[in-house]
């Protein structure tokens, strides 16, 4: 009988898992489709950060959904509206990177007071800093913010009306009040770990003379997502890990050389793989966001296979180490307290 329950609730898991997976592409497919049709591949960059905003409240009712959803879009389409800023503005890594500390600082406290799952900034972090490096004649900067915010708002409506029970308003107003009454302590510490990472993540790869310090930024900053040290170490060496193997893929897409709008549907199509496996395994995910995320990227601003896999590959490297380096120097704020500051995460 216990077999036969565990069987069941597997399923059940699985199932969701796949549904999950489900929305956050069907959020990519259809803006997608539409840049492909439209024969404007090179902005499917944009449409992606965009449709991030659906892989927010995963485990979420259908209210909850709503809510955390949009607290993520909101994160999500500020680090674009200021990526898509600094592309404009022809900004050097520099002012890149110290643009990139001050978002980490606010988005970290937005995430946890938010208590977002997926933790943390990371997500507005990284549209930030690979927007910011993009060309920029890429299409006027309203039109760049529209097909994200379109995006976005597509993925929040299919998280509302796909399946899933409804909350009753109460459940709602305690969720929201729960987040107001949580410790800020751990925020706090948290949001400065990130600033000291993403700092030096970023001046590290400026001194190694990588062209890309958003890789750096990028891997620093997801490494912290975790909700503990040993959590912190589990996800680094997996994001190197599934990093490694990403580029392999990367690397053996980009050799037939596809056309563009071949390699846009590609992106499109790893979305699923990525969300489907991000809660059992972070690496094998990465196998998978690693190719999505580094062709989008030469769509928008061919550089070269080489120079592409070397920089992704160093950069992540560094920010990795130096995520370990600062969570192991700036100690979680909960082992010095005898309440938690900050809700566990689950475990991927």
């Amino acid at each position: 009988m216990a077999g036969a329950t565990g069987m069941v609730a597997a399923g059940q898991r699985a199932a969701a898992d796949w549904g999950h997976a489900a929305r956050v592409s069907l959020g990519l497919v259809l803006p997608g489709a539409a840049l492909v049709l439209a024969d404007r591949p090179e902005l499917i960059i944009y449409a992606v950060f965009g449709s991030f905003a659906g892989m927010y409240g995963r485990a979420d009712s259908r209210t909850l959904r709503l809510l955390h959803q949009s607290q993520g879009a909101l994160l999500l389409l500020t680090g674009t509206v200021v990526g898509i800023t600094l592309a404009q503005l022809d900004a050097d890594s520099t002012t890149i990177m110290v643009a990139a500390v001050v978002f980490a600082v606010l988005g970290s406290l937005l995430a946890d007071f938010f208590s977002l799952r997926p933790e943390g900034p990371f997500y507005g972090i990284f549209a930030l800093g690979a927007l910011a490096g993009m060309p920029a004649d890429l299409g006027s900067p309203v039109r760049l913010v529209l097909i994200a915010l379109g995006s976005a708002v597509l993925a929040v409506v299919i998280g509302l009306v796909s399946g899933g029970r409804g909350d009753p308003v109460r459940a709602l107003v305690d969720t929201l009040r729960a987040q107001r009454m949580r410790s800020r302590r751990g925020a706090v510490v948290h949001a400065l770990r990130y600033a000291v990472a993403v700092a030096l993540a970023g001046s590290a790869a400026l001194a190694c003379g990588l062209n890309h310090v958003n890789w750096a930024i990028a891997g620093a900053a997801v490494t912290l997502a975790a909700a503990d040290s040993r959590g912190r170490v589990r996800r680094g060496i997996h994001r190197v890990v599934g990093t490694v193997a990403g580029l392999g893929v990367t690397a053996l897409v980009l050799a037939p050389g596809f056309s563009p709008r071949t390699l846009a549907i590609v992106v499109i199509c790893l979305l699923f793989p990525t969300e489907l496996f991000m809660a059992v395994n972070y690496a094998v995910a990465l196998s998978f966001f690693t190719p999505m995320i580094m062709l989008m990227t030469e769509l928008a601003e061919p550089i070269g296979t080489g120079e592409l896999l070397k920089d992704r590959a160093l950069g992540t490297m560094i920010g990795v180490l130096i995520a370990l380096v600062v969570s192991w120097a700036v100690r979680d704020a909960e082992s010095r307290s005898a309440t938690p500051a900050r809700s566990p995460a689950p475990s991927v």
